[in-house]
């Protein structure tokens, strides 16, 4: 637990994060709807890293991403469980390396998200219907489209960083 945290350099990617939310790239969105950065930097992250320390990331992340906006509702929750579900498939399976893997989990947590996310408007009676799953669906395919690319990315180079930099 804890080895990528303890290269300064990996924990503060998690900053870019809230930056990718605030910036949103026009190329990156899929009808104006940006892909979930929440899900593509937490996937790696949880699955090098564990359990543990992929629920106190998605929490962090939650707590970071919360911050930058004003209401009720939240994302630590879906984030914290996706974070300790892909740690407990990194450590209990064999080694995800394939980019299908990678881009069906990350479909699945951005599904996920966004039903945690439209469940909290459903109780607090702020549902709209048509902007809320054109978000949700647009989201979720393009998260699903992009983690193949960047997730890889991110785990090799993290698993490298935790084995002390061998192959």
């Amino acid at each position: 637990m804890n080895r990528l945290a303890r290269h300064g350099w990996c924990l503060a990617t998690a900053l870019v994060v809230p930056w990718l939310v605030l910036a949103s790239p026009g190329p990156l969105k899929l009808a104006g709807v940006p892909p979930a950065w929440p899900v593509l930097w937490l996937l790696p992250w949880a699955l090098v890293d564990g359990p543990l320390s992929g629920a106190l990331a998605g929490v962090g992340l939650g707590l970071l991403l919360d911050g930058l906006h004003l209401g009720p509702i939240t994302e630590i929750p879906a984030l914290a469980l996706l974070g300790w579900w892909w740690g407990r498939l990194g450590r209990k399976g064999p080694p995800i390396e394939r980019s299908f893997n990678l881009g069906l989990l990350a479909l699945l947590g951005t599904a996920l998200l966004g039903a945690s996310l439209i469940l909290q408007a459903l109780l607090l009676g702020a549902w709209q219907t048509a902007p809320a799953l054109h978000t949700w669906l647009a989201q979720t395919l393009l998260t699903g489209l992009l983690a193949p690319l960047l997730c890889s990315l991110q785990l090799l180079l993290w698993r490298q960083q935790t084995s002390g930099g061998r192959g």
